[in-house]
Parts: C-alpha cells; sequence; structure tokens
C-alpha cells in the first residue's frame, strides 16, 4: 500500500512550494483593485490564461486541483469526503430543475462522483435505484418533499443532513486517520453551525431533529436541547466538548467561527499528513490546502470589490 503513494506524494512535495505564502498574501492585500489581483495571481501562475472574473479563475485553480489528482491515482476514492458535497450541491440543482421544468443552466458543479445528468434521469423517471446507496434514499425524500411541498429550504436540509452522513460514515470506515479525523470534524462543525444560526432564528425543534447529523464528539441530544433555549446553555454546552475553544469565535459572529473552522482544520491536516507520510493523507493535504488559500484568494478579492478597509480583510484570511 505504500508503495502505490511513494511517486504521487513525492511529486505532491514538489508541489507544495507552489502553494501561497504570507508573502503571496501580502502583495495581494497591497493591490488597490480587484484588476491588479489578477494580474498578480497570473504571475503566481493562477487561472488558465484570459480570465475576466474571481469566480472563472477559481474554477480554473479547482479544475488544476483535481486534474493532478486523477493524473496521480486513477481511483479517487478517498476523496470521496471532499467530493460528497459537490454532489449534493448537484442533486440539489438537478432535484430543483427537473420538478420546476427549469433549464439547468450553469447549477451544476464539476468534479462530483455522480454525473449530473444521471442525477437529472433518477429524479424524472422516478428512478432512484441509479443512484449510489448514500444518495439514493435523500434524493427519493428531497423530491417527493419538493413535489407535495414546494418547500425548497427542506429540499435542502434533507440533502444536506444526508451528505454530513454520508462524510461521517465514510470517514468512520476509512483506516486512514486523516480521513477518519477530517470526516468528524467537518460533521461536527457542520452541526454547530446549523444549531447556531437554528438558535439566533428561532427553529423548532422539529427542524434541529431534521437537519443535525450524528456524530462521535457531539451528543446531539444535549445540543438540541441547548440551541433550542438560549444562548448562555447554547455556550455552556459547547464549552464542555472538544470544540471549547470555538466559542468565542462564535459568541464573535459567524464571520469569525467561520474561520475558525477552517483554521483548525488547516491544523489538523497539517499534523496528520506530516505524520502519515506514505499514505493518501498528503495529497489530501494538498487538496484541503488549495481549496483554503482559492478561499483565502477570494476573501480578499471580494473585500476589494466591496471597498472594506484592509484590517476587515485581515481579520478574516485563513491561516495557509
Amino acid at each position: 500500500m505504500e508503495q502505490e503513494y511513494i511517486y504521487a506524494v513525492a511529486r505532491i512535495k514538489a508541489r507544495e512550494l507552489s502553494l501561497l505564502t504570507q508573502q503571496d498574501l501580502d502583495r495581494l492585500m497591497a493591490c488597490k483593485t480587484p484588476a491588479e489581483c489578477f494580474r498578480a495571481l497570473a504571475d503566481k501562475g493562477w487561472g488558465a490564461g484570459g480570465e475576466t472574473s474571481a469566480e472563472a479563475i477559481f474554477a480554473a485553480e479547482e479544475e488544476k486541483t483535481w486534474a493532478l489528482m486523477h493524473e496521480l491515482l486513477p481511483d479517487l476514492t478517498p476523496f470521496s469526503v471532499l467530493l460528497y458535497p459537490i454532489d449534493f450541491n448537484n442533486m440539489k440543482a438537478a432535484v430543483k430543475c427537473t420538478v420546476t421544468n427549469a433549464e439547468p443552466h450553469n447549477v451544476f458543479m464539476s468534479g462530483g462522483t455522480v454525473e449530473p445528468e444521471k442525477m437529472q434521469q433518477a429524479v424524472r423517471e422516478n428512478d432512484f435505484s441509479l443512484l449510489p446507496d448514500f444518495m439514493a434514499e435523500a434524493a427519493k425524500k428531497a423530491t417527493d418533499a419538493l413535489l407535495t411541498t414546494r418547500d425548497g429550504q427542506r429540499c435542502d436540509i434533507i440533502l444536506d443532513r444526508a451528505c454530513l452522513t454520508a462524510i461521517h460514515k465514510t470517514g468512520k470506515e476509512s483506516k486512514n486517520a486523516l480521513i477518519t479525523a477530517f470526516s468528524e470534524f467537518k460533521v461536527a462543525a457542520a452541526d454547530i453551525k446549523i444549531a447556531a444560526r437554528a438558535l439566533h432564528t428561532g427553529k423548532s425543534r422539529a427542524f434541529l431533529e431534521e437537519s443535525l447529523a450524528p456524530c462521535d464528539t457531539l451528543d446531539l441530544e444535549e445540543l438540541i436541547d441547548a440551541a433550542s433555549k438560549d444562548t448562555d446553555t447554547f455556550y455552556a454546552y459547547l464549552s464542555r466538548t472538544d470544540y471549547a475553544d470555538g466559542v468565542k469565535a462564535l459568541k464573535d459572529g459567524f464571520s469569525a467561527f467561520e474561520k475558525w473552522c477552517d483554521d483548525r482544520q488547516t491544523a489538523l491536516v497539517k499534523e496528520i499528513s506530516r505524520q502519515d507520510y506514505f499514505t493518501v493523507a498528503p495529497l489530501l493535504g494538498y487538496v484541503t490546502a488549495r481549496q483554503n488559500e482559492i478561499s483565502t484568494v477570494r476573501i480578499i478579492i471580494s473585500g476589494k470589490q466591496n471597498n472594506l478597509p484592509d484590517e476587515r480583510i485581515r481579520a478574516r484570511l485563513r491561516d495557509l
């Protein structure tokens, strides 16, 4: 098994040298306009050439990252925990477009494990056996919910929970320490975000029970009870969990908590991938690092587009 990854890891270690540095971020922060940012990114080899929008550049970088993984590995199954969110976002689009007879123009993301055409066919023909097991039941339930209630939010809730469940199941079944730890944190962080937003918007207990996905580091009953009461109770519960150090960020606002989640994930991936050199872990580490730097650049360019002060932009930047 180690032999399978030796060449791929060596290639990735060389590619890590081209990741953005703090100096690169400082250069982007010094740019006055998004156009200047685009030129600075082009100097670092970002984009495929000729892009005139930030999203086009980001899409090109995502495509490069996954093209490299396809080149290095014949099977991307170990990356399922990163690809499932793409699958379920596409499933939402397939359900909504098919049920409402809308043309699916630019609604599907590339790079998932299931072809969007197959998703559309499953909904159109009401044959969800066409879909993999991790998606089929939730896709049918979401389609039925949209057909009977026209409630797009409930459709999203069903598929979002199924996505988290699939991620957690894959992590539990994996023999790779990084995949297991990454999956657990991903689901727990999502549950905390859902519960926090539900508390602030006055959502019902039934909403929480339908939205939250089980994980090992949170007691869902306690989390639901706390989020159904008040912020003090909610924060008190989280302070007794593995995520106690995220409470301060959560009190500072959702943007601060999102940054805390991303930074903790980066630290987790960095720690384990360095210990687990001859497995898929360094490759997973590289992909998450690329996704993280794309998110960071997106924050900078968005801040420039909205004329935000530099200090506000820097406060939201993720650790590289």
